[in-house]
């Protein structure tokens, strides 16, 4: 080939329209049919339901959920107390409905101004509950909560209460030990007075004191009250963590985010979309996983069976 015609082979072939293949992320967990477990209006004169909640089984084994709780319609700054109910096994339907675990401290030095999202761990022989209180004295300042107890029925406050102030309505805490530390993760904005919404987190070694604010999750939208990051959801499997927010498409719409950095998640690597509404996952004795479903105007809580495609 000629000098002159060897370049202008290389022109053309530098003037070809190309595409580059982007990778995308694949689904790695779907969820099955929803089953009602759980109707807070049992025994009341209206319907009542059930927002936030958790799951633990107790060291005797028998199962409680703990959750936002009222009657309808939807009040949540009248949303003063916990429910409690138990069941003998995870998908028992319908579960015992118990009196309230914990109900609003509005005098001093607590000063909540409700009772939102409740988070249970065990450590060392106790439950720890970790919960919103509402603001001190605006939404900027929202405080999140803890009661512990020996036996998941009788709760104390912490006198180390607020364990953390954020905004814009700090709330929807759940706590994770990841290594050498524990990480509490919930739902703020990127300023306590808005902007984009988030997930922040915070670190402790001895579940009481919590320092080092970061952020795990930036959301582009932004605003004040609710949001796109609310009720998250950690769960790690392999070398992987996996994140669950939500409502993001509508009410019922939980997204679920992988990431191999458990401090940090980006928008583009969603790999599920579940229905449903403050989402809690839940691995059975059996090894079998569950993710619920709650909400204003539901009726209560939903089990559904949760489906891994990844290679842990």
């Amino acid at each position: 080939m000629k000098h002159s015609s060897w370049i202008g082979w290389l022109l053309a072939v530098a003037l070809i329209p190309t595409t580059v293949a982007t990778a995308q992320p694949r689904t790695l967990v779907t969820s099955g049919e929803f089953k009602k477990i759980y109707d807070p209006g049992i025994g009341e004169s209206s319907p009542w339901y059930i927002n936030d909640h958790c799951f633990i089984r107790a060291r005797d084994g028998q199962w409680h959920l703990f959750g936002i709780t009222r009657e309808e319609p939807a009040k949540p700054m009248e949303e003063i107390s916990f429910a409690h109910a138990t069941a003998n096994s995870l998908t028992q339907a319908p579960w015992v409905k118990l009196p309230p675990a914990l109900t609003v401290a509005r005098e001093a030095p607590w000063r909540e101004a409700h009772l939102w999202a409740p988070h249970v761990i065990f450590h060392d022989q106790r439950y720890y509950m970790f919960y919103c209180g509402g603001g001190i004295t605006s939404n900027t300042n929202y405080q999140i909560c803890l009661a512990t107890s020996p036996d998941l029925k009788t709760w104390t406050r912490s006198p180390h209460n607020p364990l953390v102030v954020d905004g814009y309505d700090a709330r929807d805490p759940y706590v994770l030990r990841v290594k050498d530390r524990w990480v509490m993760y919930y739902t703020a904005n990127s300023q306590p007075q808005g902007g984009n919404h988030i997930v922040a987190y915070v670190t402790s070694q001895d579940l009481l004191t919590w320092t080092n604010r970061g952020v795990a999750f930036t959301d582009p939208s932004t605003g004040t009250w609710g949001g796109p990051t609310e009720s998250p959801f950690v769960v790690p499997r392999g070398d992987a963590y996996y994140l669950f927010i939500g409502p993001r498409d509508n009410y019922d719409s939980t997204h679920v985010f992988v990431s191999k950095d458990p401090f940090h998640w980006r928008i583009e690597n969603k790999v599920g979309d579940i229905p449903a509404h403050a989402a809690e996952v839940i691995q059975d004795t059996d090894g079998k996983w569950y993710v619920s479903r709650a909400g204003w105007g539901k009726g209560g809580v939903y089990l559904a069976p949760l489906t891994w495609h990844d290679t842990p």
